[in-house]
């Protein structure tokens, strides 16, 4: 079923005659600029979005995989830190995110002569609170991967048949999604967390976040370890701990429930992707 489904993404893609890829470096966004690629060749451009809410590490991987599969692509500094709204962090804050992206790359895509923006949403997102998907629908952006019915497992199994280094790479939203909705977004809560991340994986663990929590003095960390893992952090909880305080934590705590997707939706009642809106300005 996964082959017959590239087979029409081909297609799809083909239909487009040129085409910009949002890239992010994750799964479904590595897949769909190297298919791009392969497809249309030089008439396919891959575009990362370079802010503060990116890891470093992140974005220097991203770059290393187009680099080693031949792709082009072109980092974007986009502005989403000046959005009031967006440093606010809503319940829709990848709206803002989202619109601030594409903002910069319609015109990129209009001076490149690429007819089609297109980016990474597949068909296991369906359902799920995606505010972002609004900003691609004012912007008319193309989702590929879902149109043809991809789901993310099969596009984990087509990344490993093609050899893409990201095809077991856990999950990774964006570091301002560890921050609970109403609390603000700033550049040293994402260092804090960035540093903090880094530190877990660097000790080997493979699914990871270091969710952050304001307190009314200082700030807690609390850490989210896939269930696999989770017997292991307890043999370097103390060298977790002590590396976590000197980043600017004074309170580490582990998340007995480990880590799950979308943990800081809960207690919010979001509302349907279709019915989220732009705040006035």
């Amino acid at each position: 079923m996964s082959s017959i489904k590239l087979g029409q993404l081909r297609e799809l893609l083909r239909s487009y005659q040129s085409c910009l890829v949002a890239y992010s470096g994750g799964v479904d966004s590595v897949f769909l600029a190297y298919v791009a690629h392969e497809t249309l060749g030089d008439r396919a451009l891959a575009a990362i979005a370079d802010s503060p809410s990116l890891p470093r590490r992140e974005l220097s991987e991203a770059l290393e995989i187009a680099e080693q599969f031949a792709f082009p692509v072109r980092v974007v500094q986009t502005s989403e830190f000046q959005n009031a709204e967006y440093l606010a962090n809503p319940t829709n804050r990848c709206y803002f995110c989202k619109h601030e992206l594409f903002t910069e790359l319609a015109p990129l895509a209009r001076e490149g002569g690429f007819a089609v923006v297109a980016y990474g949403e597949n068909a296991s997102d369906i359902g799920d609170h995606r505010p972002g998907a609004r900003a691609a629908s004012e912007f008319q952006v193309r989702a590929p991967l879902k149109e043809v019915g991809l789901t993310k497992a099969e596009i984990r199994e087509l990344s490993a048949q093609f050899g893409l280094p990201t095809a077991d790479k856990p999950q990774l939203a964006c570091l301002s999604s560890r921050i609970p909705y109403g609390e603000a977004v700033t550049p040293e809560k994402l260092r804090m967390i960035e540093e903090g991340e880094n530190i877990l994986r660097d000790l080997g663990f493979h699914d990871v976040r270091v969710r952050h929590h304001e307190l009314k003095a200082g700030h807690l960390a609390r850490i989210e370890i896939g269930a696999a893992e989770m017997k292991r952090i307890f043999d370097v909880f103390e060298q977790v701990s002590a590396a976590l305080k000197k980043s600017g934590y004074q309170h580490v705590t582990l998340d007995l429930e480990g880590y799950r997707r979308g943990s800081m939706n809960i207690g919010f009642t979001l509302p349907p992707p279709a019915l989220v809106k732009r705040q006035p300005s």
